[in-house]
């Protein structure tokens, strides 16, 4: 009786062997069966780049899964910080144009105008008037030479 015993779960085992063999030659073939993504296609199978560049490319795509997955919360806080510099950013630059018009029309009517009655304020004012479009500046006479 032991000797029937023996051959049936050696059966079993073979049963159970084949089974597995199955299953897992079933899940190559899904694997195999499965399409290329339309930029493989696309780059290195109709372009014909070299495989090394999509191993590169497959392997940075992983690590930046892995990066995103892990440091989720910096990764949001450097979107926040890159925003708020993109919004601010025209504010800036319109401001800084300004302060260089202003400067340029205070040194010239320092330079050209006859300055003589009128305070270093008045001359900021007057500069600013003329960046934003005034013509006071033109009431004042030019130095003669």
């Amino acid at each position: 009786m032991s000797k029937k015993e023996t051959t049936n779960s050696k059966e079993v085992r073979n049963q159970n062997y084949e089974a597995k063999k199955m299953n897992t030659s079933e899940n190559l073939k899904k694997k195999k069966d499965k399409d290329l993504p339309w930029w493989v296609e696309l780059l290195f199978v109709q372009v014909g780049l070299p495989d090394k560049l999509l191993i590169k490319i497959l392997k940075a795509k992983k690590t930046s899964k892995d990066f995103i997955k892990n440091d989720i919360k910096s990764l949001i806080k450097f979107l926040f910080v890159i925003a708020a510099l993109a919004y601010f950013y025209p504010v800036i630059k319109h401001a800084k144009s300004k302060l260089d018009c202003e400067a340029i029309a205070k040194n010239y009517i320092i330079k050209n105008k006859n300055t003589l009655g009128i305070n270093n304020r008045e001359i900021k004012m007057l500069s600013s008037n003329f960046c934003y479009g005034g013509e006071e500046i033109y009431e004042i006479e030019n130095l003669k030479n």
